[in-house]
């Protein structure tokens, strides 16, 4: 997504010439195809955990690192493992996205009227901001050491990613949307005159 709105902000002109349908496909079976087998790695190394403690996981999902604390075996390879594929799944994406959007401010930066300036940053700030909030909590999950913080801190965290970002991205795009503005705003004087 953040590529669709560099090229649509920074090239408007050779949208469509750019973003046509096959490299949506291809941009799509990448990104499963990648996903896949990255995981299949992971998948490798914790197959071979052993596990001779409790079998209840503290956390309101099974997720990767609740699951490691079970663990009984040497986890210091499937750690390591993590971070060094964490790069190419998060921390590059991640960079990608951040100049993707440098570009995209210092073309918004470039247009002289305000009313434009105003419009073009409004298309993507909602969609910065719900990237910012889940690379960040993902890359604090999954990049940092898991003695690095506590357990609630995690629950904290992954809640903020699980729950928290899905429900945020589409209030923050309904606000945009002016109609469900002007709605809101009626509520709001409405209420106030109660």
């Amino acid at each position: 997504m953040a590529y669709d709105r560099y090229l649509a902000i920074c090239n408007p002109l050779h949208y469509n010439t750019i973003m046509n349908t096959r490299l949506q496909h291809l941009l799509v079976i990448y990104c499963w195809v990648f996903g896949f087998l990255v995981t299949q790695i992971t998948l490798c190394f914790l197959c071979q955990l052993e596990f001779c403690g409790p079998n209840v996981i503290d956390h309101f999902f099974c997720d990767l690192v609740p699951y490691l604390e079970l663990s009984c075996s040497y986890k210091y390879a499937l750690q390591l493992e993590i971070m060094i594929v964490g790069i190419p799944i998060l921390v590059i994406p991640f960079i990608l996205v951040i100049i993707s959007y440098i570009r995209v401010f210092i073309t918004i930066f470039g247009i002289s009227f305000t009313k434009g300036w105003k419009k073009t940053f409004s298309t993507f700030s909602s969609h910065l901001t719900v990237v910012t909030m889940y690379f960040g909590t993902i890359l604090t999950i999954y990049m940092v050491p898991a003695n690095g913080y506590t357990l609630p801190i995690h629950k904290l965290i992954a809640f903020l990613y699980i729950v928290v970002t899905p429900l945020f991205n589409p209030i923050i795009y309904c606000l945009r949307n002016q109609e469900m503005r002007t709605v809101m705003e009626k509520l709001f004087r409405r209420r106030e005159k109660k």
